[in-house]
């Protein structure tokens, strides 16, 4: 995930206020204040806790050393896809944080100028992700024993379910631009119904921890008042690339979660099927 819609102060990497902006827009006035000290990002000692927290959890759920490896690796390479695109945006110098017993979170230090580096920023996490079920599956070509393919598939999935359209993940950052360029009032419905049945999906299936936390971000999402980040909206092109870029990511993460299955199925019907019990995940 990506935090880009808490505002923030300007920070020492911020252009001068007559930098970056419109020959034709009015100067910004004095800046109030001193500026927000650099944020130093999580603290070694806590991010090993955080970590093994979450570590223990996912051996708890699986049983396999090999998915807590390839999740936890996962969620850093998922991360720092973040990171880079923030880097690249302006928006850094960017930190990765652990969060106990639910995953991580890349955070910027400003918030992105435009709704298309939003998107960006959002995507970039599950499609660098992907990157990190490389080493799993080159280790099953080396060995030949499909346990290493769960963790391929792990990774995909954990990239996957991040494009739910449900907040905060990312997928609801990358479609909720798209749906306010149609209508502000679409977002809200459309995110609230995917996160209300994403939540009773998690219900059904025991996932409580994973409902718990979803049910908590509709809640927060909820109470704000304005849902828009500051920063030029997107245009019609920008929306259709946007589109485009979230399907193509998502396209890409169930290749990867049908690539790891395949061995295990003789055709491709027989995998779609299995890998949609599969995503049932819980009991």
């Amino acid at each position: 995930m990506s935090d880009i819609d808490t505002p923030r102060r300007p920070g020492p990497w911020d252009p001068r206020p007559e930098e970056g902006r419109a020959p034709d827009a009015p100067a910004a006035g004095p800046m109030r204040g001193a500026e927000a000290p650099l944020d130093k990002g999580q603290h070694p000692l806590w991010a090993l806790i955080s970590t093994l927290l979450l570590g223990g959890l996912i051996y708890y759920w699986s049983g396999s050393v090999v998915i807590v490896a390839a999740v936890l690796f996962g969620l850093l390479v998922h991360e720092y896809g973040h990171v880079l695109a923030m880097n690249r945006l302006g928006m850094g110098p960017a930190r990765i944080y652990i969060v106990p017993f639910l995953g991580g979170l890349a955070k910027g230090q400003r918030l992105p100028v435009s709704e298309w580096h939003g998107v960006l920023v959002s995507l970039a996490g599950p499609a660098f992700g992907l990157l990190a079920a490389i080493p799993f599956y080159g280790l099953y070509l080396w060995s030949g024993q499909e346990v290493w393919l769960q963790g391929v598939f792990a990774i995909a999935f954990i990239n996957l379910i991040n494009l739910a359209p449900a907040p905060p993940l990312d997928g609801s950052k990358a479609l909720g631009p798209v749906l306010a360029r149609i209508h502000p009032m679409l977002e809200k419905v459309a995110l609230l119904a995917v996160g209300a049945l994403a939540v009773l999906w998690g219900v059904s299936n025991g996932s409580w921890l994973f409902a718990g936390f979803l049910a908590l971000a509709l809640f927060s999402h909820l109470r704000r008042g304005a849902w828009r980040p500051e920063g030029r909206r997107l245009s019609w092109g920008e929306a259709a690339k946007s589109t485009g870029l979230f399907v193509l990511t998502t396209v890409a993460c169930i290749g990867v979660g049908l690539v790891a299955l395949a061995p295990g199925v003789e055709t491709l019907t027989e995998s779609l099927t299995h890998g949609a019990r599969v995503f049932e995940f819980g009991r």
